[in-house]
C-alpha cells in the first residue's frame, strides 16, 4: 500500500497566487525545486505566514511530522554546524526529547 502525501508545491503555489502574492518572489527559489523537503515546507510556511504569538507557534509545531529523509537531513544539519541538542531543537522549533529519540533510533 502506497502512502499518499500531500502535493506541497502546488498547495503553497496556490496559497501564493490567491492570498499572498506579494511574496511570490521570497518563495522562487523553494518552489523551483521539482520535490520539497520537510525543511524547505518549514521554511516556505516561515516565509508566508509570519511568526506569530507563542501560542499559535506552539498549536502548529503539534501537526508536524517528519520522514527518516528529514530526521536524517536535521541530524546532518547538527552535525554540520556542531550543535547540540538543545540549539538544534531550538533552531528548528522541536522538542530536544524527539532529538534524542532521533539520534536513539537512527544512529545507533
Amino acid at each position: 500500500m502506497e502512502i499518499v502525501k500531500p502535493d506541497y508545491k502546488k498547495i503553497y503555489e496556490d496559497i501564493l497566487k490567491l492570498k499572498h502574492p506579494d511574496k511570490i518572489k521570497d518563495c522562487k527559489s523553494l518552489l523551483s525545486k521539482s520535490k520539497l523537503s520537510a525543511k524547505d515546507v518549514v521554511r516556505i510556511n516561515d516565509i508566508i505566514f509570519s511568526k506569530s504569538d507563542k501560542m499559535t507557534l506552539f498549536l502548529n509545531q503539534r501537526h508536524r511530522s517528519y520522514d527518516k529523509s528529514a530526521i536524517l537531513e536535521i541530524l546532518d544539519y547538527q552535525k554540520k554546524y556542531k550543535l547540540n541538542n538543545s540549539q538544534l531543537a531550538n533552531h528548528f522549533r522541536l522538542s530536544r526529547n524527539s532529538i534524542t529519540k532521533w539520534k536513539k533510533i537512527f544512529l545507533v
